[in-house]
């Protein structure tokens, strides 16, 4: 675990239990930034970029640049912002497993242990723009029709099951549950997440246009492209000037204008993905997995 500001503080977690959280007050006496009079939402980009920060794919210098966030004159700087969660329905969902397959494949010729390839950080997969309606007026219609889906798309869940056991970070919602945004708000919503004794708050990019409904109940979350979404799914996000002029303003959060560039080779793969020079992709994996 990274500290590089030392603000790693313990709390009292409840039921004899310790808890870690990364303290912006504590950054705030270092003299880094008005850290207490920013937006709450600037403030939870901050937090995530601070408890990131390993001095390497995210820097002192970027902690530093976003506790001095003005509003009047905003530097025009990328933020290396790591979500909490991903959300995906399954328009972009599939092809996202189909490139970690891709990429496993890749791993598993070189003799590598496929296993490396993993999403970094936990992605919900809901099964809901599949639906036809073949059967009403009848009492068992929902039951006809979920049978139908099954059947058309027999193949297509039958891939995604395997990608839920194979990866452990990757879970699936299937078909019957609810539409994605209204799955994310009562069920994938936590509000508070916690990873290795440490808590933080809960923020997430979605494949779903309706994704910012949850920031109706105070979590940061904004609706991205799929190659955005599997950027920080296999590494992060970098957000840039834009959402950080507008997530305050209008609680409508936008997607980063560039992906990050201090990495290596997997970062590239992730830039091109599902374009033509998919070749070049897996190439840049199987430098990876040599290095």
């Amino acid at each position: 675990m990274h500290d590089e500001f030392k603000t790693l503080r313990k709390f009292d977690a409840g039921q004899g239990r310790d808890g870690f959280l990364f303290s912006l007050p504590a950054l705030e006496e270092q003299g880094i930034g008005k850290i207490s009079r920013l937006p709450v939402s600037i403030r939870i980009v901050l937090e995530s970029v601070l408890r990131n920060c390993d001095g390497k794919k995210v820097r002192r210098k970027d902690v530093e640049t976003l506790a001095n966030w003005n509003a009047k004159a905003p530097a025009n700087t990328e933020i290396p912002f790591v979500v909490a969660r991903i959300v995906l329905q399954d328009f972009t969902g599939v092809p996202l497993i189909v490139d970690l397959a891709a990429m496993r494949s890749a791993v598993a010729r070189l003799g590598r242990d496929p296993k490396i390839i993993e999403p970094l950080v936990p992605v919900d997969l809901v099964v809901d723009h599949s639906v036809q309606v073949d059967f009403f007026r009848s009492p068992r219609a929902l039951e006809l029709n979920l049978d139908m889906e099954f059947k058309r798309n027999r193949e297509r869940y039958q891939f995604l099951k395997w990608g839920q056991q194979a990866f452990k970070t990757f879970q699936l919602i299937p078909p019957g549950i609810g539409i994605v945004h209204q799955v994310n708000l009562e069920y994938l919503a936590k509000g508070v997440l916690e990873k290795d004794g440490v808590y933080y708050p809960d923020t997430l990019v979605g494949t779903d246009s309706h994704t910012t409904m949850i920031n109706g109940l105070g979590i940061v979350g904004w609706g991205v492209g799929g190659i955005e979404a599997e950027a920080g799914a296999v590494f992060l996000s970098v957000l840039g000037a834009d959402f950080i002029q507008n997530a305050h303003r209008h609680h409508v959060f936008r997607p980063g204008q560039a992906f990050a560039h201090r990495d290596r080779a997997v970062v590239l793969a992730v830039v091109v993905f599902r374009l033509p020079c998919l070749a070049a992709c897996l190439a840049g994996v199987e430098a990876e997995a040599v290095r």
